[in-house]
């Protein structure tokens, strides 16, 4: 039996560089298990509880359904700053006033309500701070 003996490997010639030159290469990841950064939730595993879902509906703070706006139901042209026992229902119990995606009113609307909402506090006709509760005896 003869045995041949393996040709020996010669070196390839690196290609030569046209342009400047770039620097060192870049390193390579260490192949290993764990997350890689900056990679996708399907390179990480399971999605998160609270994270979005394709084709479902967004999870969040407010409630997504959709709301008509009262003052276009009702037709309403002008919001008056001195019918104070309509606006009150769009000013929280802190006398915030209440954000368009919690009170369902139209961007129109809710310019024009803002602004008497702000007309009838200067009149105090609302109040600018919640109510707090009144001591009977006053400690400093």
């Amino acid at each position: 039996m003869t045995t041949s003996a393996p040709a020996p490997a010669t070196p390839a010639a690196p290609a030569p560089q046209t342009g400047p030159a770039t620097g060192p290469a870049p390193q390579q990841r260490p192949a290993g298990p764990g997350p890689r950064p900056g990679g996708s939730y399907q390179s990480r595993g399971p999605r998160p509880a609270g994270g979005p879902r394709p084709g479902g509906r967004p999870r969040g703070r407010y409630a997504p359904r959709r709301r008509v706006c009262s003052f276009c139901v009702d037709h309403v042209k002008n919001i008056d700053y001195k019918d104070f026992e309509r606006l009150r229902r769009y000013v929280s119990d802190r006398a915030k006033i209440e954000p368009r995606r919690k009170s369902g009113v139209c961007a129109k609307h809710q310019r024009a309500l803002s602004l008497a909402i702000k007309r009838a506090r200067h009149l105090a006709l609302l109040p600018f701070v919640p109510m707090a509760p009144i001591r009977s005896g006053i400690r400093r």
